[in-house]
């Protein structure tokens, strides 16, 4: 498995068996690397509605061939607007496609798309637990604040890896990130969400440090955009 950071919270994902998975397709982020890979993707999947999560959604899912899974209200507005393939799901659900299996989780966080002066509902913020065709685990948190019920979502599915933001103000900050650890238990954690914008001050550097307190046994992985991380 090949583990891809495009800066911001947005990742590629491909599989042992080769399937290319896109999370949050922001490829335009103040910190992206200078090549651009607009795939071809089998999945892209959409944590919530805001521009720096659905990002470039639309000139990426531009073919049928990819298919986009996201809530049912960012289904809905996808579909009204000419992706072709957009699948709907909902939190609590589990959803089975192209030999990937995913669960929505919840967030805490809010939905929502601007259009002009218009602020267009986005259904609600979620996270995804991502199960490969091997077997092998992952829980992208989306946006998030710390929630204790991420100890069901350790204890039910057992993610290997976390993606989990520590940028503070909009998300979890570095603190909340580490007790978030803990109470999912990975093997490895890879931080995301911050330094973006100036307001995002959480740091990889105090996240380890908490990470000390909260679940020593957690092994950080700091990627820099662009930078893989093979398992």
């Amino acid at each position: 498995m090949k583990i891809t950071f495009y800066g911001h919270a947005t990742f590629k994902i491909v599989s042992d068996e080769g399937t290319r998975i896109l999370i949050d397709p922001w490829l335009d982020n103040p910190k992206r690397p200078a090549e651009r890979d607009i795939g071809p993707y089998d999945l892209i999947l959409i944590t919530h509605a805001h521009g720096d999560h659905l990002g470039n959604v639309f000139e990426i899912a531009r073919t049928a061939a990819t298919e986009v899974v996201s809530i049912h209200e960012i289904q809905q507005y996808l579909l009204a607007r000419g992706i072709p393939n957009v699948t709907g799901m909902n939190i609590g659900g589990t959803y089975r496609t192209k030999g990937i299996v995913i669960t929505m989780v919840p967030a805490f966080h809010s939905s929502s798309i601007q259009e002009d002066d218009n602020i267009i509902y986005g259904g609600d913020a979620a996270g995804f637990v991502i199960q490969l065709e091997n077997g092998k685990t992952i829980y992208h948190a989306g946006d998030t604040g710390l929630f204790y019920d991420m100890k069901l979502i350790g204890e039910l599915y057992q993610p290997e890896i976390a993606m989990l933001p520590i940028g503070d103000h909009y998300v979890m900050g570095p603190r909340e990130a580490a007790k978030a650890c803990e109470l999912l238990q990975p093997k490895i954690v890879i931080p995301m969400h911050f330094g973006t914008f100036p307001l995002l001050t959480g740091t990889p550097q105090a996240f380890q440090e908490y990470l000390k307190h909260f679940a020593p046994q957690v092994e950080m992985k700091v990627l820099e955009p662009g930078e893989t991380l093979e398992i």
